[in-house]
């Protein structure tokens, strides 16, 4: 099961690349249509790997514009997914991903990891934001696993702000765990999608113990945990 119908992914395609033409140069936009054909038509990985870290070179260092048209549409074809966020640069790179064609699920999901495996953190952000958007869902739970556990703050937002995925996919253990360190290090937890409809009994006492130590300790309690439990 994935989390975006066939239909909706040639819309989204459509309106990612009406965005990019927007935010881009027109060389840099010129750049990467050449490069998604390439991608597209490639059986390896070679365009794909060196094309997603070339990004940088093409993508002005900026978020998005969040009154673009495009940003809402993209959020009501992906319930849940918040694109206001986004860098240009994590547009560009989601753009690319969307171009590699599932001909095979071993073929894939190799290409993909082959990504993850080699990411800088600005790429992680990229991949880890992408994980809505990727074929065959439910293969990439392991991943997203290993993301929560990062201590870098941007992949951990890229994870918990505005992102479908975990709500979707995560085991309860994970889920838990990921709420928890969302309180740990201090995140906005009321961006997690998701966060009251997979409150669960064993989220709520690992919380209240969280908080116990907490006051013990005279430290601050988050409000919002308190929503969690009563």
């Amino acid at each position: 099961m994935n989390l975006i119908t066939d239909q909706n992914k040639c819309i989204l395609k459509n309106l990612i690349n009406q965005l990019l033409n927007r935010c881009l140069s027109a060389q840099s936009f010129e750049w990467i249509s050449t490069k998604s054909v390439l991608i597209e038509q490639e059986e390896g990985a070679v365009q794909l790997s060196m094309t997603f870290a070339q990004v940088s070179r093409y993508a002005p260092k900026i978020q998005l514009d969040r009154d673009a048209p495009e940003i809402e549409a993209i959020g009501s074809l992906v319930p849940g997914c918040d694109p206001s966020n986004w860098s240009v640069a994590t547009l560009c790179r989601i753009a690319l991903i969307m171009r590699v064609k599932d001909v095979g699920a071993e073929l894939y999901l190799q290409k993909i990891s082959g990504l993850f495996t080699a990411a800088e953190m600005n790429e992680l952000v990229a991949l880890y934001t992408a994980l809505p958007f990727l074929e065959h869902s439910t293969q990439w739970i392991a991943r997203c696993e290993e993301g929560i556990r990062s201590n870098i703050g941007i992949v951990l937002e890229a994870i918990m702000y505005g992102n479908p995925y975990p709500a979707a996919f995560l085991p309860e253990a994970s889920w838990n765990q990921m709420v928890l360190k969302a309180f740990f290090t201090d995140k906005n937890v009321e961006a997690i999608i998701g966060l009251k409809e997979r409150n669960n009994s064993v989220l709520q006492s690992t919380l209240k113990d969280y908080i116990e130590e907490r006051v013990a300790a005279g430290r601050i309690v988050q409000p919002g945990i308190y929503t969690l439990i009563y």
